[in-house]
Parts: C-alpha cells; sequence; structure tokens
C-alpha cells in the first residue's frame, strides 16, 4: 500500500511572485517588441556588413560590370539602390514577433535559387534576415529581464 505524502507551502511571496509571472505570460507584448526591435538592429547589421559572422558571396564578375555600366559599382552587394533594406519591417504583438519583406526578389536574396528568364541565373543564399549568436544571445537576456523584472 502506497502512502501519498502532501506538502504545502504557506508562503506568500513565492504566491504573489507566480501570479505575477502568470500576468505578465498573458501579454507578451513587451517583450515582444524588444525582440522585434533586435530583429530590426540585426537586419540593418548584416546590409552593413555584408553577412554576419560569415560574408555574403561576392558578386559575380558579370553584376559588376553590369552594375558599373549603370554607375551602381562600386558598392554594396544587396544594395543597388536600397529598396530591399528599406521594405525590411517588424510586427509584434502579445505573442510572437516577426520580420519579413514584402518585395517579390525579397526570398530570392535570402534563400539563394535560380532566378532570371529560364531561371538560368544561379542566385546565392545571402541571408540578410539571420540572427547571430549574439543576437540570440541577447533574445534570451531581454526574455529573462522580461520575467525577472
Amino acid at each position: 500500500m502506497s502512502e501519498s505524502i502532501e506538502i504545502n507551502l504557506n508562503n506568500k511571496e513565492i504566491e504573489r511572485k507566480l501570479l505575477e509571472l502568470s500576468k505578465k505570460g498573458q501579454d507578451l507584448r513587451p517583450l515582444m517588441k524588444n525582440i522585434a526591435g533586435i530583429f530590426a538592429y540585426s537586419a540593418e547589421e548584416n546590409f552593413k556588413d555584408e553577412g554576419r559572422p560569415d560574408k555574403w558571396q561576392d558578386l559575380s564578375k558579370t553584376t559588376k560590370e553590369k552594375r558599373k555600366k549603370k554607375g551602381h559599382w562600386p558598392g554594396s552587394i544587396l544594395q543597388v539602390e536600397g529598396k530591399l533594406a528599406a521594405s525590411i519591417s517588424t510586427d509584434y504583438d502579445e505573442n510572437s514577433a516577426v520580420i519579413g519583406s514584402n518585395l517579390e526578389y525579397a526570398a530570392i536574396h535570402q534563400l539563394g535559387g535560380d532566378a532570371g528568364r529560364n531561371k538560368k541565373t544561379k542566385i546565392p543564399a545571402r541571408p540578410y534576415l539571420k540572427l547571430t549568436e549574439a543576437d540570440q544571445q541577447e533574445i534570451l537576456d531581454e526574455t529573462m529581464k522580461y520575467f525577472q523584472g
């Protein structure tokens, strides 16, 4: 026959803290706003550094020549006119934070793939929406701070 043991804590401080954590967990909007800000800053740094921590693959000789003829080279890899970087937007609600672009060509530059007429041009992945380990740690730190504060 097994006997059960019941332990009751009568600690108002623990109860108060648990209730506080429960309330914070119901609407994470302030935390998600901070995380969206980290996403945005990370993307800006990726464009500025042309890839972090690994640099993006350089442009092909042909692409550089075409850009030079149009007065856009030397320049930045994914920023001929700056439309892609300017299109990056974030959003957040009480449960999530997101980042992205609504440009038709945004995904091909993020993920890489075949493009152009008859898909003859190979575009290498140049992940501009990539979080570094430091970015991820910052998100974790913000999360810990949110629930501790």
